[in-house]
């Protein structure tokens, strides 16, 4: 039981949370280890939030994920996890997590809550939405965000960086309905409703509007990061999101798989490496130079 529970909360997914780290790192607190302790334990309260919300997701969903050619292996729509038992576990966990977020910091708890209700609302209506669906997806994002900022004191914030990581959700976003669209082909609208407002041709619009955006965003944040007006090291960092970004888009349209962008963060060798060396390179430039 214990071993489908862990699995419907789906731990592959949890790197999304990293996002918490963002305001610690950009704020050239990383090494201070009460600053870093706070940001640790909030990600791993959102982490087990998060799992929880993907229960009541499988919960809600558990008829039509039994005909998804991949979801009906999920524990509870192939029966592996009862219902009642899914159940139990949420509120339970719901108790106990809800209350620690406000322990480790008001503002945090706050933050967990909202991300929390936002999240059922997204279960329950917004992921019927066209367009809202991944607007909402990308909100969630920006929550996660704005927990690691407000569980810390947290000097500055650049406003840029709060686009650039809802331009780069709702690129995922978009990224991934489209994988979907590909993999369910014209049966896609009887597992998910929210696909009769979606075409390929409206995705792969949305996908460069949005990848460009994310594009200059970003640049633009790069220039302005710097208080110097003659030296912008941050602009070094922009060829790794350039390719970053190109190869996610490779990854959709020539290789269909982009349906878990979870999965190409784990698997995919030169996205990680192109990640890795945006991330040295960000610490070096913050904290080095």
């Amino acid at each position: 039981m214990i071993k489908y529970l862990i699995k419907s909360m789906r731990p592959r997914q949890w790197t999304k949370n990293l996002v918490i780290f963002v305001g610690i790192i950009f704020d050239g607190k990383l090494t201070e280890m009460p600053s870093l302790l706070r940001v640790l334990i909030g990600f791993i309260i959102f982490c087990l939030v998060s799992g929880v919300i993907y229960i009541i997701n499988d919960l809600m969903d558990i008829e039509a994920d039994r005909l998804h050619p991949k979801k009906k292996n999920r524990p509870l729509a192939s029966g592996q996890l009862s219902s009642k038992t899914a159940i139990f576990f949420v509120v339970i966990s719901s108790l106990f997590l809800l209350p620690g977020a406000f322990l480790l910091s008001l503002n945090f708890g706050l933050v967990t809550l909202a991300y929390y209700l936002f999240m059922i609302a997204y279960s329950l209506w917004l992921k019927h939405i066209p367009l809202i669906d991944v607007l909402s997806i990308a909100s969630g994002f920006v929550l996660r965000m704005v927990a690691g900022i407000v569980v810390i004191q947290v000097a500055y914030f650049s406003p840029w960086l709060f686009l650039v990581t809802t331009l780069l959700a709702l690129f995922l976003g978009f990224g991934k309905r489209r994988s979907e669209l590909a993999l369910l082909n014209e049966n896609a609208s009887e597992h998910r409703k929210v696909f009769e407002g979606y075409t390929t041709q409206l995705l792969d619009l949305l996908i460069t509007i949005v990848l460009t955006s994310t594009l200059i965003t970003y640049s633009l944040y790069t220039i302005s990061s710097s208080p110097s007006p003659s030296s912008h090291p941050m602009m070094f960092t922009i060829p790794f999101v350039l390719y970053g970004l190109f190869r996610y888009l490779y990854l959709i349209k020539v290789k269909d798989f982009g349906g878990s962008p979870e999965d190409v963060l784990l698997t995919d060798r030169p996205t990680q490496i192109a990640i890795g060396l945006w991330f040295i390179a960000v610490l070096v430039i913050i904290y080095l130079l």
